[in-house]
């Protein structure tokens, strides 16, 4: 019989007894659906509850998403209290999170902010810019600026100010630069089984209790596409 596939590595960034730091690998939940994966928070819990012998349940909260196939950064709250304030913090748009991303082809502006509406469709998990006035439609912004080239690749920089689903894809998509390796909104030029090229690469935000401004960076992996440029690039996010 065929074991339990290993559970995979993730990278803790900082801990203490009120919020987890970690890198989500790609291709993992943020949190359980009715697939039944693999999930972060599932994973989180199950690895405190051993790293600390810890009886009974453990508690982690869910603060913000990344979509499954993307990885980087995100802060997790280890207490219900923890969860409330960093809660309050995304609702009042306090919690920083700058993404990199690899795009087909290269933005009208090297740098530029968009705002679109969007308008998810529950059946098909997808999303899609209309007009404004569309009801069930949200604002969406960020802001992003080309960081380099590299053939008909872009390399971009993207600072969140709303967090919608899939929020970055769709709108790239939608001024003709989807993500490398999106299947989902770029199959017409990516190939099957490619990899989003998509990595929370830093999440700021003020720490729940003590509440000094925390700072935290994660680099993506160094593999095709991203190894396309000097790594070093990735640190002037």
């Amino acid at each position: 019989m065929l074991g339990q596939p290993a559970a995979p590595h993730i990278g803790i960034l900082y801990e203490d007894n009120h919020i987890i730091v970690v890198e989500k690998p790609v291709n993992i939940l943020s949190q359980a659906d009715d697939t039944q994966d693999a999930d972060m928070v599932s994973l989180l819990k199950q690895d405190i509850k051993e790293r600390y012998s810890k009886p009974g349940n453990v508690y982690v909260g869910l603060v913000h998403r990344l979509d499954r196939p993307v990885g980087g950064a995100m802060v997790f709250a280890k207490t219900s209290k923890a969860a409330s304030r960093l809660s309050d913090v995304v609702r009042t748009h306090k919690l920083g999170k700058v993404y990199m991303a690899i795009v087909h082809g290269r933005p009208p502006q090297n740098s530029d902010a968009l705002t679109h509406h969007l308008l998810k469709d529950v059946r098909t998990n997808t999303v899609r810019a209309v007009a404004p006035n569309t009801p069930g439609a949200k604002e969406a912004r960020l802001s992003y600026e080309v960081a380099g080239m590299s053939g008909d690749l872009t390399l971009v920089r993207i600072q969140l100010h709303t967090g919608r689903p899939h929020q970055i894809r769709v709108q790239m998509k939608t001024i003709g630069c989807p993500l490398y390796g999106d299947q989902k909104y770029g199959a017409e030029c990516n190939k099957p089984g490619q990899q989003i090229a998509l990595w929370s690469v830093r999440l700021s935000f003020p720490h729940p209790t003590a509440k000094e401004v925390m700072d935290f960076y994660s680099r993506p992996p160094e593999e095709y596409p991203w190894n396309l440029w000097d790594p070093s690039i990735y640190a002037s996010c």
